[in-house]
């Protein structure tokens, strides 16, 4: 089969609910990193095949195929590259790394932009969901899905609380991780590991025009007290606030291609495409899944989790990484290493290329070479890519 390549992977720094990316519409947010993309690789734009966006809220300033409407907005890309935006909840852009990478190892296309974007302040969790139940449309519970799953409402809060309790953990192990989620994230913006993934975006503030460069939700004075001081979701619950992922608007990008596309545009790769995988499982405890999809992607690969140097695993709930390490027997020391999305941010769609700009810069860095990459997804689902570092 043939090979899939990164050659580049791209993403502006998180920013915070009604934060400095707040007065930035997501499709020029979009088009901006797609446009970066671009330019960073020299590559013209007219020999792009697709772009693949990943987008929760397709409603709102998201609606009205917002990927296909980025490119449209894109300076690099000529009207005549064609676009088409997904929604595989919290892995739509990581889903959306694997559609390209296909493509790409099928032979169909030869350069495919993976991408993802959400403004989570402009287009707020749930509201598409919301809308329609406030006009009396109902929800997305068909009278079929209500008779098999009756009276169980398909919520990751509860899932986060169901996993707590079936893996034995407590409040202060959910802090303590969401802390460190803080401590690496604040070790890397400071010694410069996101320089190379970030890419500036200039934004109005009441001062101005300003770069905006640096991740916003990163709490730099942190301590285990003032984090357990938040509020609990749930009365007699562990989750918080705190121990979860920030609500962040965002976008990111990732450029695969074929070998062929390599020599005939003089690219130099920075990763390959090792594995794709993508599971469902159980619904209802729902943020589980990636504990068996990379059971599933170790053994389709034919490696072992000690063969994988660095894994990036999806801070949605503290649990669910606190899980994923006890269920695969993985090194603290190896996951998240740069923070996750309890300190960083997770913009919904565009986590999934966040994330991988993140790791296979990381495996950059660090003089590693395997990479893992798996997140938790609505409906009991989990992608899981492993890259090499070339």
């Amino acid at each position: 089969m043939a090979e899939a390549y990164i050659v580049d992977a791209v993403r502006t720094a998180g920013g915070r609910r009604g934060g400095k990316l707040a007065g930035t519409h997501p499709v020029d947010m979009a088009a901006h990193v797609l446009d970066q993309l671009i330019e960073r690789t020299g590559l013209d734009g007219a020999a792009v095949d697709d772009v693949i966006m990943g987008c929760v809220s397709q409603g709102g300033q998201q609606a009205g195929q917002v990927g296909r409407n980025a490119v449209l907005a894109a300076k690099n890309l000529p009207d005549s590259v064609p676009a088409v935006s997904i929604d595989r909840q919290c892995g739509s852009s990581q889903q959306a790394i694997q559609f390209a990478a296909q493509a790409v190892m099928s032979g169909t296309q030869d350069i495919v932009i993976a991408a993802g974007v959400e403004s989570m302040t402009r287009v707020p969790m749930g509201s598409t969901a919301m809308l329609h139940m406030k006009e009396g449309l109902g929800n997305y519970k068909s009278p079929r899905l209500e008779e098999k799953y009756p009276g169980i409402l398909f919520s990751q809060f509860m899932g986060a609380e169901m996993i707590v309790k079936k893996h034995g953990f407590n409040r202060e192990q959910l802090d303590t991780f969401a802390l460190e989620s803080h401590k690496r994230a604040i070790a890397a913006t400071e010694s410069g590991a996101f320089e190379r993934e970030i890419v500036a975006i200039d934004v109005e503030t009441p001062e101005g025009v300003e770069s905006h460069r640096r991740d916003e939700g990163i709490r730099y004075d942190a301590t285990l007290e003032s984090i357990g001081s938040v509020k609990l979701l749930q009365e007699g619950g562990a989750i918080s606030a705190a121990n979860a992922s920030q609500i962040c608007d965002g976008a990111s990008a990732v450029l695969i291609v074929s070998e062929a596309a390599l020599k005939e545009h003089g690219l130099t790769p920075i990763a390959r495409i090792v594995n794709l995988t993508v599971t469902g499982g159980d619904p209802v405890i729902m943020l589980e899944e990636p504990l068996f999809a990379t059971d599933r992607a170790l053994k389709r690969a034919g490696m072992k989790i000690e063969d994988i140097d660095l894994y990036e695993v999806n801070e949605a709930f503290a649990p669910v990484p606190l899980a994923w390490l006890k269920h695969v027997g993985a090194d603290p020391a190896k996951l998240n290493v740069n923070g996750g999305a309890i300190a960083l941010g997770h913009p919904l769609g565009a986590s999934g290329t966040k994330l991988m700009a993140t790791l296979v810069n990381a495996l950059r860095t660090r003089g590693k070479r395997y990479g893992l990459q798996t997140m938790c997804e609505g409906g009991g689902i989990a992608n899981v890519t492993i890259v090499e570092k070339l």
